[in-house]
C-alpha cells in the first residue's frame, strides 16, 4: 500500500527509498483496485467483523505506526496496494498495532516482525484458497432452484467461520507446542537454527510422461492422492512434512531411524497400489538451515539428487545417514558383521542386536554439484 498520492516532495518517495531497504523485484507501481461487488463486500464484512473505514494512512495513523512500516507489513502479509481508497478496517488497525507492540517491546526486531508478518501470510493465503476452492467444489447442487454458486457463499461461510476458527486455532497451538519441544531439546543455541537431520526426497517416477498422458482432472486426482498418503505416513511416524512440489515430497526427521521406516513404509505403500506410479527415495543426514517452515543446506540437496539416481521402488541415502542407522544400531554395516555379533552375544547368554534395517554400499559416482558420493541401498532386514 503507496502512499504516493498522499504525500509530496522529499516524502513523496516509495517507503522502501525513504527507509533504505531496496524495492522488493515484484512490488509494482499500479495498484489494486479494491473490489465494489455488493456480496464481496458483505462476505469480507462477514469474515472480518467490521466494516470498510480507513485509507492505508488512516489506518496506519490510527495504529500509530508510520506508513512506512505499515507498508511493510501489508505487502509481507500478500496484500496488494491498494492507493489511499478506504476499505481496511478496525482489524487491519488492531494487526498493525500488535505487530508494533512487538518491536516496542523489544520482543521482536522489525526484521522479525515482517518475517512473521510473510510467513502467516504465505501459509494462511494458501489455507484459505483450498479451502475455499474444496468447500464449493463439492457444493454440486444449489439448496434452492435458482441460486448460483458465489450465492450459496454467503450461508456457508458464516455457517463455516466460526468452526473453521476455532479448529484453524487448535491446529495452530498443537503444532507450535510440537515445533517448542523440539526446539528446547536441542543441544545448543546454534542447533535451534542450523540443526542436524534427516531430510528425504520421495518422487513419483515417470511424473512427465503421464502429465501427457492424462486429462487435467484425472492428474489431478492423482496428485492429490499422492499428497495425502504421504502426509498420512509421514505424520503417523514421526516425521515432518515439509513441503509438497507435485510429483515430489520433502519431508524430515530428527533421527535417521524415523526417516527409514517412513522411507520404505512409502515405497511399500505405493508398490501397493495400482493406480500409482512407482516411487523412489533419497535421504541425506547432516546439518540443515530451517527457514520459515523450510529447510536449505547441502544435506536438502544431497537428498534431491539420491532422489533423482534411484532406481524405482528403492531407497538411497548417504553415507552420513548409513553412518547413523550404524552408530544407532538400527542396521549393521554388514552382514558379516550381523552374524559375528550375533555369534558374540549368544556367547555371553545375551539377545543378538534386534536390527530393522539393512544397507548395501552402492558404487561411486559422482553427482553433480556436490563431487563423488557412495550411496547407499536401503532395505529392511529380515528376521
Amino acid at each position: 500500500m503507496t502512499v504516493d498520492d498522499a504525500t509530496s516532495g522529499e516524502d513523496a518517495r516509495r517507503p522502501s527509498e525513504r527507509s533504505g531497504y531496496p524495492t522488493p523485484h515484484h512490488v509494482v507501481n499500479h495498484t489494486a483496485e479494491p473490489t465494489h461487488d455488493p456480496l464481496a463486500i458483505r462476505l469480507e464484512q462477514l469474515i472480518l467483523g467490521a466494516e470498510r473505514r480507513y485509507t492505508p494512512f488512516q489506518a496506519a495513523r490510527t495504529a500509530g505506526v508510520s506508513m512506512d512500516l505499515a507498508s511493510r507489513f501489508w505487502r509481507a502479509m500478500g496484500f496488494a496496494d491498494i492507493g489511499q481508497a478506504k476499505a481496511l478496517t478496525e482489524a487491519d488497525v488492531l494487526a498493525l498495532r500488535r505487530l508494533a507492540g512487538l518491536v516496542e517491546a523489544g520482543l521482536l526486531s522489525e526484521p522479525m516482525a515482517i518475517q512473521v508478518a510473510r510467513s502467516t501470510g504465505q501459509t494462511t493465503a494458501r489455507l484459505a484458497e483450498w479451502q475455499i476452492d474444496s468447500f464449493l467444489e463439492g457444493l454440486t447442487e444449489p439448496p434452492e432452484p435458482g441460486m448460483t454458486r458465489t450465492e450459496v457463499t454467503y450461508p456457508l461461510v458464516e455457517l463455516l467461520l466460526p468452526e473453521l476458527e476455532e479448529f484453524i486455532v487448535y491446529v495452530w497451538r498443537r503444532q507450535l507446542a510440537a515445533a517448542t519441544g523440539r526446539v528446547v531439546q536441542a543441544a545448543d543455541d546454534e542447533e535451534m537454527v542450523d540443526r542436524r537431520l534427516a531430510v528425504g526426497f520421495a518422487d513419483l517416477v515417470g511424473f512427465t510422461r503421464l502429465t501427457r498422458r492424462l486429462e487435467e482432472e484425472e492428474l489431478g486426482e492423482l496428485v492429490e492422492a499422492f499428497e495425502t498418503t504421504c502426509a498420512d505416513l509421514v505424520a503417523a511416524h514421526g516425521g515432518r512434512l515439509i513441503k509438497t512440489l507435485g510429483d515430489e515430497v520433502l519431508y524430515a526427521a530428527d533421527d535417521a531411524g524415523t526417516a527409514a521406516e517412513i522411507a520404505l513404509r512409502l515405497i511399500d505403500t505405493m508398490a501397493h497400489d495400482d493406480s500409482m506410479p512407482a516411487l523412489r527415495v533419497g535421504i541425506a543426514f547432516g546439518t540443515v538451515t530451517t527457514r520459515m517452515g523450510d529447510v536449505f543446506g547441502t544435506t536438502v540437496n544431497l537428498a534431491s539428487r539420491l532422489t533423482s539416481i534411484a532406481p524405482k521402488d528403492t531407497v538411497l541415502v548417504d553415507g552420513a545417514f548409513a553412518e547413523e542407522l550404524i552408530r544407532t544400531r538400527e542396521a549393521p554395516a554388514s552382514e558379516a558383521e550381523a552374524a559375528e555379533t550375533a555369534a558374540e552375544a549368544e556367547k555371553q547368554g545375551q539377545a543378538p542386536p534386534s536390527y530393522r534395517f539393512a544397507l548395501q554400499p552402492m558404487w561411486q559416482r559422482p553427482v553433480r554439484g556436490l563431487g563423488v558420493v557412495e550411496p547407499w541401498l536401503l532395505g529392511r532386514r529380515s528376521s
